[in-house]
Order: C-alpha cells, then sequence, then structure tokens
C-alpha cells in the first residue's frame, strides 16, 4: 500500500529485501514505546482506572483493487490532516493528551521529532485545563521519562529564537520525572500525574 502524505508528497516504503551475512540487531529486544503504553493502556481501562485511547490517524483512501469479492487491498492512500498527539483520554474527571516518542540519540531529544501543529494544539489543551506531557524514551539507556508539556515549550520557545534545537538528556533526567518499567503495566504514568498534577 502506498502512503502518501498531506501536501502531497509521495512516501517511499523502506526496501524490504534483508542483506545477507547481516548481524542480528539485539538493540530493540524488548517492546516499542507505543507498544508499551498501548499494553499500559489497556490495564489501566481494564481496572477501570482511566480511558485514554491511542488516536488514529486521519486517512482519505484514493485507490482501492478488489482481487476478490471479498476482500478489498488499499493501493494507495493519503494523511488527510497532519495529526495532533499519539493519546488522550480522562483520568480522575481530567482530559489527559500526550504525544510518545523514542529516539536511539544517546545525549539528546531532538527537537524535530515535535512538530508545530503539536506544540499548538499542546498549548490549547493546557489553556483549556487539560493535562499534557510527552513520554519520551531513550532507547539506548532503555529509559523513560515523562516532561510536562510547559517545559517542553521553553525548548521549542528557544528553538525557534535560534537557540539549540534539542533537549539535553541530563535537562530530561532533572526537568522529567522518569518512569521505571514494570511488568503488569508497563510504563505508569498515571502514577506520575498523581504527583505533579492531581
Amino acid at each position: 500500500m502506498i502512503m502518501n502524505y498531506p501536501n502531497g508528497h509521495k512516501r517511499t516504503p523502506p526496501p524490504t529485501g534483508e542483506k545477507k551475512n547481516k548481524k542480528p540487531d539485539y538493540s530493540n529486544r524488548g517492546m516499542t514505546l507505543e507498544e508499551d503504553i498501548n499494553q499500559t493502556n489497556q490495564a489501566y481501562l481494564r481496572s477501570g482506572k482511566a480511558v485514554i485511547h491511542k488516536k488514529p490517524t486521519p486517512v482519505q483512501i484514493v485507490n482501492v483493487d478488489f482481487p476478490k469479492r471479498s476482500a478489498a487491498v488499499i493501493k494507495e492512500a493519503y494523511f488527510k490532516q497532519p495529526s495532533t498527539t499519539d493519546y488522550n483520554g480522562v483520568y480522575k474527571g481530567k482530559y489527559v493528551d500526550f504525544e510518545a516518542k523514542e529516539t536511539k540519540n544517546k545525549t539528546s531529544f531532538p527537537l524535530s521529532n515535535v512538530h508545530e501543529h503539536q506544540i499548538q494544539h499542546m498549548k490549547q489543551v493546557i489553556e483549556h485545563g487539560g493535562i499534557c506531557f510527552i513520554i519520551l524514551r531513550f532507547s539506548q539507556q532503555e529509559e523513560t521519562y515523562l516532561l510536562p508539556a510547559e517545559k517542553l515549550f521553553s525548548y521549542w520557545e528557544r528553538q525557534s529564537n535560534g537557540g539549540r534545537k534539542s533537549i539535553p538528556y541530563k535537562d530530561i533526567q532533572q526537568g522529567g520525572h522518569f518512569i521505571p518499567l514494570k511488568f503488569h503495566i508497563r510504563v505508569d504514568y498515571l502514577s506520575i500525574l498523581d504527583e505533579v498534577y492531581l
């Protein structure tokens, strides 16, 4: 399936063939951040603790192939609009909205992973009394942090004024909140919200 971007640019899918004699990559044997958060949200939902879901990405389908009457294959589609953040829902009567990002960078989180429309969305959520943050995973260190959106904004403004285009790892350690990985609730970010916001 071909998936294109809202500006009309075509997305080139990565090559599918693997090189022979390639050494196995053991750097990401665990779950991805998204998988961990999805599992966490399911645990919250089952226990009645919160209702938080991943937002679907709006897509416009433009080309469909029907190899059989009972099966349709999407051949080409476009992202209808830029997405806002990854997750939203309700916890203890409060609207919760957040983005999840993973980086292999050891020393900083590149702000190029966040987009202007996402920053604007986060600001609007906060203006209306919602709880907004970003969950960052440094995959090399296998560490996950919750960074309040208000702290993200200051780095974004600094970048916009010609400053550094990343958030140093040490700043995230100091200004963010470490989320230890657990067995049943993989990324228990609600415990951080209880400490910081509620």
